[in-house]
């Protein structure tokens, strides 16, 4: 790959393209929308932190450059091409280990993957990147998901699971109802800034909101 400036806008904007090349037939709920939705929740968020906003927003635009999900679970695919990039970028590698550390650490897992790092730039891009997985696009992309993976819809005779294994929790091939309980209503408390907790309780709302009428509606009610 050629080298790129490493004026930081213009090597944000070179990124952006990289990402946009990279994910252009990706799973639409994991598409370069799904960045840019990110990238600009993380700098809303940032506005209010005290971060490097290059490392926030690289680490934005590159946390989901490869996700393990479609990778057979491989999940050092994803930092090494991040790395692979940046160092062809000519990023210093102060830099290059922020941004890798974020892609590393970013992800829910089940609920296994917290307290092995933490930086406040980690903080804001996994604060936005739950932020797209709740309201009315974390319901999109959930039935996406499940839709692009073959999954029911619902079914009342499989409970959620809030005991899973981390690889319990990667090759689970429950319900997309389930996901609701198993991940996406647990992250309004686990957000890391006052402005995701903010913005995090408002979407968290309206799932739960959507969840009672799915509920209602299944049985056939108003």
């Amino acid at each position: 790959m050629s080298q790129y400036n490493t004026d930081a806008q213009q090597l944000i904007g070179q990124t952006e393209l990289f990402v946009k090349k990279e994910l252009a037939n990706a799973e639409g709920g994991h598409d370069w929308w799904h960045i840019y939705r990110v990238w600009k929740l993380a700098k809303k968020i940032a506005a209010g932190e005290q971060v490097n906003m290059l490392v926030v927003e690289l680490g934005a635009l590159l946390h989901d450059i490869a996700d393990s999900k479609f990778h057979n679970g491989d999940e050092n695919v994803g930092p090494q091409k991040a790395r692979t990039y940046l160092e062809s970028a000519g990023v210093p590698e102060e830099i290059i280990l922020q941004v890798v550390n974020i892609i590393i650490h970013i992800s829910f897992k089940g609920g296994h993957n917290a307290g092995a790092f933490y930086s406040p730039e980690l903080g804001v891009v996994q604060d936005a990147d739950r932020l797209d997985a709740l309201g009315a696009i974390g319901i999109a992309r959930t039935f996406n998901y499940g839709g692009f993976k073959n999954r029911a819809i619902y079914d009342p005779g499989i409970a959620p699971d809030l005991h899973m294994t981390k690889e319990q929790y990667k090759n689970s091939t429950a319900p997309s109802v389930n996901h609701f309980y198993e991940k996406l209503l647990l992250l309004k408390d686990k957000m890391n800034t006052g402005t995701g907790r903010q913005m995090a309780m408002e979407r968290h709302a309206f799932m739960e909101t959507f969840l009672e009428k799915f509920y209602k509606e299944w049985e056939g009610e108003s």
